[in-house]
């Protein structure tokens, strides 16, 4: 084979590697990007200082496994928001409102999970005060 047709092969090697790649960028799930990027990054320093604020309180909740599902402890009592991300997409999130009362507990069954890792988002609210608190967990099977 002379040079010119190996110049040729190879330019058409690239360019259908070229149509691949943009074939499967172009059918990738709508999932894998998030459509808040930006708006998140506004407001980010409003996330940062809920973060701090649990960090400057001592206001850890404590995330254990139990047989039942998953409990959750507050220090104080809490009302707000729990979001549970699953990796494998938008349509095995759960969003569950959180109400503690007086008991400063909180269970989610289990039949609501699947095996893996989740991801653990709690934004809740004590007092007159806000915070936000993420953890991974990894959910064991039955």
């Amino acid at each position: 084979m002379n040079w010119g047709k190996g110049i040729v092969l190879g330019m058409s090697l690239f360019m259908a590697f070229i149509i691949s790649m943009c074939v499967y960028m172009f059918n990738l799930p709508v999932d894998d990007y998030d459509h808040q990027y930006y708006e998140k990054g506004l407001n980010f320093n409003g996330d940062y200082n809920r973060e701090q604020q649990v960090v400057r309180d001592n206001a850890q909740p404590l995330i254990t496994q139990t047989a039942a599902g998953v409990a959750i402890e507050f220090k104080q009592p809490a009302t707000g928001v729990i979001k549970l991300v699953n990796p494998l997409g938008k349509s095995k999130d759960l969003v569950c409102p959180l109400n503690t009362g007086a008991d400063k507990h909180l269970s989610i069954p289990a039949n609501k999970f699947t095996t893996g890792r989740w991801g653990v988002k709690i934004e809740w609210s004590s007092g007159k005060k806000h915070y936000l608190y993420q953890q991974n967990i990894f959910i064991n099977g039955k």
